[in-house]
């Protein structure tokens, strides 16, 4: 593995010009495929020879400069028999060589590597795996000196700005009122309640089998032969379907005139605004669950059409706090008839009469998208015209409420306030096995508007910033995003760090290359002060690519070189193995650098809603009797220069939504940002916003950014048995045992883990979003730093956060990890990711959580496994 490459002193005026073209004198290789494949070829300038190794991984070709000579850059144009896998070393004297770049995942093709800074007289390019079933083949391979189109300059390092304390602390700006009103009541008592709807593939409780009751139809859940569960695969509910950020949104509002005085049989109509012309009523409600065979999807009422609308034309949203004028509505009259059921849920041969509604009611609301091809033309989309969309539980009385899935046949019925992780925008539970998608849900109560704001944001998160494409088939280019990436990032898309909105893949292999996650940067100054790195900045940035497309390696390549283990015997003698991955650098070595993870990019808008004094009153002035304090880190806000509390990053070093995501943008994929206007932001605040900005994402899309990080939900809690019926193989993640369930929380509260991992928040009032005003929520973080000693330092300092101290980490949704990352063993815990399972991330703890890990480690077999049982109900 590559350390540290050559360091020469290069020639004061190299960088003031582009570098020459290097000759070698002389090539030879370990071996040539016949005599028209000699290893000269590579270097004869003709596009249409090339040299060729035998069938083998161990091949070799080496370049000779005569004398030594600097070496900047290098590019190798292969044939289709290339290396998968090789390394790049030098040498003074032909015996004895130095690594200089290692590639662990080669492309064929063009591949450039620049910012060499070699100082040797050989080169060589040493096989380690081939692509194919040939050998080695490379047209031509060309160099040339260091020069200022091929190698980064060192800037002048400068201290990265904090305040030194929380002095003038001034907390994020309130807004009297919402983008958005979800819910008021009309002056006779009449509940409004609005919310958005989207376009989704299929039902809720549609997964990749068919489910039934044993002799009432289909069940492919579970192995006819075998009596195994069985995995067809997920159904659509949860994923984004083509275009779903184009015509594919619309409005929905509940007059619910139940708790009107007078009022004796209450009604509910409902009311439809959409941007393009949709069919008469798509909506049905109320759960069929009497009815036995029909179970992925089935109503029981439709709604009575108010008036004769031939079709429901576009209509403009109301206006906050005030009726619109639709022109589509249904009316909900009664609780409909439907068969009675005998114990075990099976039609009994009686009726049960419709009735009036009453409060309390609980009603499934199940909108679909009725288009014509016609209206979405006129528009520009040759999409699909029609779409299912998600499933929602009202309330009479009260308004949506997240559901679960009870007998008969996943009936919906509210969860328990307790298991609403998230507040009332929480995820209900998923019967659809689209467990990967449960990080990118809005809120359950998003608004009309912020549905088609939360779409249009995460469009933007799924968009690559060189191309413009998105990640996932079917969707329009973004022009706006085309070459909006600087020279060097690590990624063109956000969700290529935040897999699935979750984390980064762990570094779990040797030459794992570790661009899925950040590394930050400093040197030391002379008196020991932090500052940036001349070379990196505050972030290494690893790839790059040509006008063209083709890659380019500019030496900041970073890999996983190895991994420290140690075990642990916990009380039980059960082993656990802890390993840490150790880094090689292709360029060179910090002084101090830190592996960060991407961290799920969940509920950041409810914790962005918390009120600063109901954070700071968490803080001790002393430590407790197991030694844990807390200590609220502040940062500079980078537009105004305020101080203001940290809520966000691995030690709570940025301040809102806004700030991470435009510091993410040009640390990790060269965006600048009205927020970080220059490049040179990654070099700190010194050459930050001197000069004139740079083209990046414009102002409206930095807020669609933030607006839809704010509306990403949190899954509710699965601490309850769903009811599936009697032969269907409940899929994974329903597979719950509430008592332990129970003890595991008591035995999490016992250890006290509560103690930094505060159980139960509440927003405030003044956020911009109404969906995440007030809130009682569980993130189970008190969002201060706190000292989580030696095997976990880093020595990189933010502001109060020194080199052992970090944010205590949300685990809402930790027990989604593993699905979210594809069920591959992925998923990594700590902020290296390092933890290959939630024991390891226990066993990691020390510092302030030292006790709370011993005890911990003195838990018998039973309540260790509840504990665990607890987390992963999160």
């Amino acid at each position: 593995m590559p350390t540290t490459p050559t360091d020469p002193t290069l020639p004061p005026d190299v960088l003031t010009r582009p570098g020459v073209a290097l000759r070698p004198v002389a090539v030879t290789a370990s071996s040539a495929e016949n005599g028209g494949t000699a290893a000269a070829m590579a270097v004869d300038g003709n596009a249409s020879t090339r040299w060729a190794s035998k069938f083998e991984d161990n091949s070799w070709i080496q370049f000779d400069f005569g004398q030594v000579v600097y070496v900047g850059a290098m590019k190798l144009v292969w044939e289709n028999a290339y290396a998968k896998e090789y390394a790049i070393e030098t040498s003074d004297d032909g015996a004895s060589w130095a690594p200089l770049r290692y590639v662990g995942k080669g492309t064929g093709g063009t591949e450039e590597f620049l910012n060499l800074g070699a100082k040797t007289r050989f080169v060589r390019i040493r096989g380690v795996a081939r692509a194919t079933q040939y050998g080695y083949s490379l047209f031509e391979v060309e160099f040339k000196a260091p020069g200022s189109d091929n190698t980064i300059a060192p800037v002048a390092p400068v201290a990265l700005a904090f305040p030194a304390n929380g002095a003038g602390l001034v907390p994020l700006p309130k807004a009297q009122e919402p983008l958005e009103t979800l819910q008021f009541k009309l002056a006779d008592g009449t509940l409004v309640t609005r919310f958005g709807a989207r376009a989704m593939g299929r039902h809720g409780r549609e997964r990749g089998e068919e489910w039934n009751e044993v002799g009432y139809g289909p069940n492919e859940t579970v192995d006819a032969a075998t009596g195994a569960p069985r995995d067809k695969g997920p159904g659509a509910y949860l994923p984004f379907v083509p275009q779903y950020f184009k015509n594919r949104t619309w409005g929905l509002e509940i007059l619910d005139n139940s708790r009107v005085p007078g009022v004796t049989k209450p009604t509910l109509q409902v009311n439809q605004f959409n941007t393009v012309d949709f069919l008469v009523g798509g909506i049905a409600f109320f759960r069929g669950f009497d009815r036995v065979g029909v179970t992925g999807y089935g109503w029981m009422n439709p709604g009575e059409v108010v008036g004769n609308p031939s079709i429901c034309p576009p209509m403009p949203y109301p206006a906050s706090g005030k009726l619109g004028n639709p022109i589509c509505s249904l009316l909900i009259k009664n609780y409909p008839g439907h068969s009675a059921l005998d114990a075990d849920g099976f039609p009994n041969g009686k009726n049960v009469p419709a009735r009036s509604l009453v409060v309390g009611d609980v009603i499934e609301v199940a909108p679909s998208m009725f288009s014509t091809r016609e209206a979405m033309a006129a528009r520009g989309d040759d999409g699909g015209i029609r779409y299912y969309s998600g499933e929602w539980v009202y309330v009479v009385g009260t308004g949506l409420v997240p559901w679960y899935g009870v007998q008969p046949r996943l009936n919906s019925v509210p969860l328990p306030a307790d298991t609403l992780t998230g507040g009332l925008g929480s995820v209900s539970y998923n019967y659809s096995d689209n467990g990967d998608q449960m990080f990118q849900q809005p809120q359950n109560h998003t608004g009309m508007q912020n549905m088609q704001r939360f779409v249009e944001g995460r469009r933007i998160i799924h968009t690559n910033f060189t191309t413009g494409d998105h990640n996932e088939p079917g969707n329009d280019r973004y022009a706006a995003a085309v070459g909006l990436q600087g020279t060097r990032f690590n990624q063109s898309a956000c969700v290529a760090c935040h897999v699935n909105n979750g984390r980064s893949p762990a570094p779990l292999a040797a030459n794992q290359r570790l661009d899925q996650m950040a590394i930050r940067t400093a040197s030391l100054g002379a008196n020991g002060q932090q500052l940036t790195h001349p070379v990196y900045g505050a972030a290494v940035q690893m790839n790059a690519v040509a006008a063209g497309g083709s890659k380019r390696d500019w030496g900041n390549g970073v890999r996983v070189s190895g991994f420290q283990k140690r075990t642990v015997r916990l009380a039980d003698g059960l082993v656990v193995e802890l390993s840490k991955p150790t880094l090689a650098f292709d360029g060179p070595v910090p002084e101090v650098y830190s592996l960060r993870a991407a961290q799920p990019m969940l509920g950041g808008g409810l914790l962005e809603a918390i009120a600063e004094a109901d954070v700071l009153a968490r803080v001790r002035s002393a430590p407790d009797e197991d030694g844990v304090k807390g200590v609220a880190n502040y940062v500079l806000d980078p537009e105004t220069g305020e101080t203001r509390l940290g809520r966000f990053g691995w030690k709570a070093s940025k301040a809102s939504l806004r700030h991470q995501a435009a510091a993410a943008l040009v640390l990790d994929m060269s965006v600048t940002s009205p927020v970080y206007p220059q490049r040179a932001c990654v070099g700190g605040a010194a050459t930050c916003k001197s000069g004139a900005a740079e083209r990046g994402i414009s102002e409206a899309d930095l807020q669609s950014i933030s607006n839809y990080l704010a509306l990403v939900a949190v899954p509710a809690q699965r601490s309850l048995p769903s009811g599936f019926p009697k032969g269907v193989a409940p899929l994974d993640e329903h597979r719950v045992d509430s008592a332990q369930v129970v003890l595991g929380s008591k035995i999490f509260q016992s250890v006290r883990c509560t103690a930094c991992h505060a159980a139960e928040m509440k927003t405030g009032t003044g956020h911009l979003m109404a969906e995440l005003r007030g809130q009682t929520i569980r993130p189970y973080t008190d969002l201060l730093l706190h000292d989580m000693g030696a095997d976990l330092a880093d020595r990189y300092a933010e502001g109060q956060a020194q080199g052992a101290m970090w944010r205590t980490a949300p685990l809402w949704g930790i027990g989604y990890s593993d699905k979210v990352m594809g069920n591959g063993g992925k998923a990594g815990y700590l902020h290296d990711g390092r933890a290959r399972t939630l024991t390891e991330a226990i066993l990691w703890h020390g510092g302030e959580a030292e006790r709370a890990r011993q005890r911990f480690e003195k838990l018998g077999t039973a309540d260790r496994d509840a504990l665990l049982a607890f987390l992963r109900s999160l």
